[in-house]
């Protein structure tokens, strides 16, 4: 049988370099490859935890769903849906809300993260952001989640549950684990912490023009001194270069090394080929992004493919718990 796979990404904005390396990328791998059953949605009601505006979260959304297309996914190869339009998954997130304790989800290091990011804003839905994740994999069913590490804690909130629900009410669930992709850890363009829509400054969008992308390149933070330490911003840049130019970084480095190193040549060499890179998915973009039919079939359709495993998975579970009647 085909392991099922689901991954998904917050509608906060349009998706950046960091996304496609660190997420995009590897669902792409996974849908191609026919040991699996891939489910991407994008992950609008976890949006709402913390603060948002709700007429960016419209656009948002849809512009998620669009950058998904463009970078090669493929809704004749993948469910490819919004999760605020299965319903099942709250549903289901209330039934496993009833076997976890609130001090396990409290001492969580994202709740509490995000708790510091946001003191005026600790809500039940960011106390529950872990129970329905858990919801948004099990109704699946998903045995694997390619997600990066800091998502580790929630996966084990995930794995818990599963254990709880099977012990007390005999069902199947599976304890999903963490689907490791190549270079799932994208570095920050400020040198600090990972790429990140919420951080101004620190990402290149997809749909960023090679101007752009070559300004945001060169104010990567460098050495005034060649040769000396690798700072973060120095750290950024070749991480970058071993993923978009590798033939080139060991000359870069030995550069460096000798303290000859101009750093606008490697950032000017950087920048090319990350645009290189984007031009297909820009292009595609464009041609997507003018079939609003096309768009809106797609989207219905998938919700309607999710919507059916979710309900068989939702009434297995109520039965299970003992929500159903005896006539």
């Amino acid at each position: 049988m085909k392991k099922r796979v689901l991954s998904g990404i917050r509608a906060t904005g349009k998706l950046h370099l960091g996304n496609y390396l660190g997420a995009v990328k590897g669902m792409l791998d996974l849908q191609n490859n026919n040991q699996y059953e891939t489910f991407y949605m994008v992950a609008d009601a976890h949006t709402i935890t913390t603060p948002y505006l709700p007429e960016e979260l419209k656009n948002n959304r849809l512009e998620v769903i669009i950058d998904y297309l463009a970078a090669g996914l493929d809704p004749e190869k993948s469910i490819i849906f919004f999760q605020s339009d299965v319903s099942e998954h709250f549903e289901l997130a209330f039934y496993f809300s009833s076997v976890t304790t609130i001090a396990r989800i409290q001492h969580l290091p994202t709740y509490k993260d995000k708790v510091k990011q946001y003191p005026q804003h600790n809500t039940m839905a960011l106390l529950n952001y872990p129970i329905l994740m858990a919801a948004d994999i099990l109704i699946y069913k998903a045995q694997l989640v390619p997600v990066g590490i800091d998502q580790e804690p929630h996966l084990e909130v995930t794995r818990e549950i599963a254990r709880k629900m099977n012990q007390l009410y005999d069902t199947d669930f599976p304890e999903p684990v963490r689907f490791v992709t190549q270079g799932e850890y994208i570095p920050s363009l400020t040198g600090e912490g990972k790429m990140s829509k919420t951080v101004e400054g620190s990402y290149i969008n997809l749909t960023d023009d090679f101007e752009t992308i070559r300004k945001k390149i060169r104010s990567v933070p460098t050495a005034s001194v060649v040769g000396k330490e690798i700072t973060p911003g120095i750290k950024t840049l070749f991480t970058l270069a071993e993923l978009f130019i590798p033939n080139q970084v060991g000359g870069f480095k030995k550069l460096f090394n000798q303290g000859k190193l101009k750093f606008v040549d490697l950032k000017d060499s950087l920048a090319q080929a990350i645009y290189k890179e984007l031009q297909p998915i820009q292009e595609k973009r464009k041609e997507i992004t003018v079939n609003k039919k096309y768009l809106k079939q797609m989207i219905e359709n998938s919700a309607n493919c999710a919507r059916q495993i979710a309900q068989q998975t939702l009434k297995e579970v109520k039965e299970k718990i003992g929500l159903t009647s005896n006539f």
